[in-house]
Order: structure tokens, then C-alpha cells, then sequence
């Protein structure tokens, strides 16, 4: 699994979490109503430090990261975390991974 975060969006992180470069993301499947990849999960976000970080990247001094634990959530794609000057907010991309054998179309 591969995560990628834009520096646009790691700028809106800064700004509306009050993020200093150092600061770490964990991105984690939490039970909502709407939906990403999975019906009644959503990609959640926290300001706290990895215990047991799976995947991360480094965007504009933000370290951005997902769990051991929470891949399930992420099985089969990648992340893109892109920002929508339209709504002034962050959008989750996911993009199928390609799968020894199998070709995505």
C-alpha cells in the first residue's frame, strides 16, 4: 500500500489542526454512516504519534501514517489525500493496487 498526501492538503492539515512541522497524522477506519471502501467505515484522523506504523510519508514537515493494525481498511489500493479548492476541504482518492497476475482496467 502506498499513501501520497499533496502539499495543498498537507497545508489544509496545518492549517485547521494547527499542525507544526513535526507533527504526525494517523489515518484509521472508523465506523460512520457514510462510506469510503468499505459501507459503514470512513478513513478517521487523529493528531497523535505511530505506535505500530505500517505506512507512512512526510509532506511539508507533516508525517502522515496508518497502523499494523488498521491496513485491512486500505487492502487492495492506495492513498491519495488531495485538497478541493472547491470545498476548501481534503478528498480521500483510493486507486487499486495492481495484483501479481491480475490486471486492473
Amino acid at each position: 500500500m502506498k499513501m501520497e498526501v499533496s502539499k495543498d492538503a498537507a497545508a489544509w492539515f496545518k492549517r485547521e489542526l494547527l499542525l507544526r512541522d513535526g507533527a504526525y497524522i494517523r489515518l484509521f477506519p472508523r465506523y460512520s454512516s457514510g462510506g469510503g471502501l468499505h459501507p459503514g467505515f470512513s478513513l478517521g484522523i487523529a493528531d497523535e504519534p505511530p505506535g505500530r506504523p505500517a505506512v507512512q510519508t512526510d509532506q511539508a514537515g507533516i508525517i502522515f501514517y496508518m497502523e499494523e493494525q488498521d491496513l485491512w481498511y486500505m487492502e487492495g489500493y492506495s492513498l491519495a489525500i488531495v485538497y478541493s479548492e472547491a470545498e476548501d476541504d481534503i478528498e480521500y482518492v483510493y486507486k487499486p493496487e495492481a495484483v501479481a497476475g491480475v490486471q486492473n482496467e
